[in-house]
């Protein structure tokens, strides 16, 4: 596939954006270094108001314009902020155009080789990590249709390079529903849920061959209905419900296998919300009790509190969660009513989310699954337990196609990939 440069200059970007006390210098002055060798010998220019940008002559065609100052915000004890903007020129006919990063990014699947060869060449580490798998889907665990409701222990994968059903992989170490999915470059975990006794069950399934689950380790507090959050490092459990309702964000790490440790809290306590990740945050959106619309974050560079950072479109429980390198999707859920609602929100910039497309149906207890350029959404009710496998893609706003089946109808199932 040919590289589309400008997506890469997306991407570069987006990382720009999203810098901020926990970014070292020398990762900004490298993304900035990497622009400036697309952008060219003249680099990257920059301005503090939008005001100060030249006019468009043969010298800026193709430049990238960075404004400091834009979009000014106010309330009634006077200035909150602003967000600096991007700006492009085309041509001298049009003058600068401002740059819509998210509506353009992810178009090509393989910008991340190209960035690293960039950044080799110019003697600096690329992104080494991203959330967003390039190769499966999984959809873990889980509870069966009607009349029997019972657990399962299944590990389904499914490829993200062609649409298509998913395959029995491997089995968890215990049938369980109701837990919550983490996933590290190498390996697929599943933590909490209920079988029917309530879990603090760490499994953890190997990406590079299909096999069985083991156990590595213990959540603080056994819960279902939690969500799952991963960094480079790290897997995260947030919120839940078991002896009570729990606010508690567990960090268990991956490069050994051991027990999680409470690291922080949620704004409340509440279960069954929607976890996204960032490169620097996890996310959790959604939950009860009851129903909220509340999207909240947490550092992933230091341990401590989430805080209340925008709200979803609708109030809703039980939704999926996927997330782009620049965004967070909140996918499905009930209120109630049970939704077909895919919100999206900035992950550069706290705020509310927007209404960006459809599930092919309403749905809750779904699991949610990232490739880099598409959000899948597997199982869940419909009420009616189904076995669907919805994608959406992340480079333009629009509505989900169905493109297989899990192995099994089922639903309350955990979601990883790779």
């Amino acid at each position: 596939m040919p590289i589309n440069i400008q997506n890469i200059i997306n991407q570069l970007e987006a990382k720009l954006t999203a810098a901020d006390s926990n970014t070292s210098s020398n990762e900004s002055l490298r993304l900035i270094n990497l622009i400036e060798q697309i952008n060219g010998s003249g680099g990257i220019l920059e301005y503090q108001f939008p005001n100060q940008l030249p006019p468009v002559d043969s010298a800026q065609i193709g430049k990238l314009a960075y404004v400091r100052e834009t979009d000014f915000y106010y309330d009634s004890s006077g200035l909150l902020g602003h967000f600096p903007k991007y700006y492009f020129a085309a041509n001298d006919s049009d003058g600068w155009s401002e740059f819509d990063m998210n509506a353009k990014l992810n178009a090509d699947s393989d910008y991340q080789a190209y960035i690293a060869s960039l950044s080799s060449s110019a003697g600096g580490a690329g992104p080494s990590w991203v959330f967003q798998g390039t190769v499966s889907g999984y959809t873990s665990g889980g509870q069966v249709a009607a009349p029997t409701y019972a657990a399962s222990n299944i590990i389904d994968k499914f490829a993200f390079a062609a649409d298509g059903n998913a395959t029995d992989v491997g089995d968890l170490t215990q049938v369980r529903f109701a837990a919550t999915g983490q996933s590290s470059t190498v390996s697929g975990y599943t933590s909490g849920g209920q079988a029917p006794a309530i879990l603090n069950t760490i499994d953890k399934f190997p990406f590079a061959a299909d096999a069985n689950a083991t156990d590595v380790g213990d959540l603080t507090v056994a819960r279902y209905r939690p969500a799952g959050q991963s960094s480079e490092t790290s897997g995260y459990t947030s919120g839940g419900v078991g002896a009570a309702i729990f606010d508690v964000i567990d960090k268990f790490p991956f490069a050994a296998d051991a027990n999680a440790t409470d690291v922080g809290d949620l704004t409340a306590a509440r279960y069954w919300g929607a976890g996204q990740s960032s490169t620097v945050s996890g996310y959790t959106s959604g939950g009860t009790p009851p129903s909220s619309n509340v999207i909240e974050k947490f550092s992933f560079a230091s341990d401590g509190n989430s805080t209340d950072v925008g709200d979803l479109t609708a109030v809703r429980n039980g939704a999926g969660g996927q997330s782009s390198a620049v965004s967070g999707y909140t996918s499905g859920g009930m209120g109630p009513p049970i939704t077909n609602i895919i919100d999206k929100f900035a992950f550069a910039s706290d705020g509310n989310a927007t209404d960006v497309g459809d599930l092919t149906s309403t749905r809750y207890g779904s699991a949610g699954q990232s490739s880099t350029t598409s959000g899948y959404n597997s199982g869940g009710a419909t009420p009616a337990t189904t076995n669907i496998i919805d994608k959406f893609p992340f480079a333009a706003d629009a509505n989900a196609t169905d493109v297989g089946d899990i192995t099994v109808v089922r639903e309350l199932v955990a979601g990883q990939q790779v």
